[in-house]
């Protein structure tokens, strides 16, 4: 089974379709992060494209906040501008869509989903400690996780060191893979499809191939204009 797994998309649904444009024929499911809203200019087409598409969908804190169920007062001025322009653009079908999804943590065959962390969904990973603390909740050796809107993660090794996923460059529509070690654990960020803050504009995913053990890290240009 090969699972396309999307993170942050906020709205940007060019950055979205060239991204699924990518993918195709490359997995045979798909499984989303959360913060499919906030930010971008296309809140209902976005829920409207990922809906029928994803096998399972964890809810983000952008999520939360468009739909009412948390309030935004640790959000950044643009942060808010955004939610608040959102909320009144949702379809109440969408706006009850995202009141519905599900948080995190989520299990499918074997690995976990989450938005922020395994410790809190609304909880980044950014360094080695709270990389630390989120292996020590995970309910699962294979983690996903996004809300940082960085590519790429932690590697805790089967003899305990932990380590970040080191990713070399990444070319246009071309995957820079990495084989999964027997006996580790993996904390895996496939990074912002619609506002990646990595120091690259490009859309970010990932590809896991659970035959292979295999996951391809992607980026791929689309009109940011």
């Amino acid at each position: 089974m090969r699972y396309l797994i999307l993170s942050d998309i906020h709205s940007n649904l060019e950055a979205l379709e060239k991204s699924l444009k990518l993918a195709e024929g490359r997995y045979d499911q798909i499984l989303c992060l959360g913060d499919l809203v906030g930010y971008g200019p296309d809140p209902n087409a976005v829920i409207s494209r990922v809906r029928p598409l994803a096998a399972a969908i964890v809810r983000g804190n952008h999520d939360k906040a468009c739909c009412g169920l948390m309030g935004t007062e640790d959000f950044n001025y643009l942060a808010q501008m955004a939610t608040d322009w959102t909320r009144t653009q949702l379809t109440p079908e969408h706006y009850e869509f995202l009141r519905g999804l599900p948080n995190g943590p989520l299990q499918v065959d074997g690995i976990e989903l989450v938005h922020g962390s395994p410790v809190d969904e609304d909880e980044y990973i950014f360094d080695s400690l709270e990389a630390v603390q989120a292996f020590q909740s995970a309910g699962a050796p294979l983690v996903f996780f996004g809300h940082s809107h960085r590519q790429g993660g932690f590697l805790l090794t089967a003899d305990k060191r932990l380590q970040p996923i080191p990713l070399p460059a990444i070319e246009d529509n071309s995957p820079v893979g990495i084989a999964l070690e027997k006996g580790a654990r993996y904390l895996v960020n496939p990074g912002s499809i619609g506002q990646p803050r990595d120091g690259d504009r490009r859309a970010a995913f990932v590809i896991l191939d659970r035959d292979q053990n295999r996951v391809d890290f992607y980026r791929t240009p689309y009109d940011l204009a």
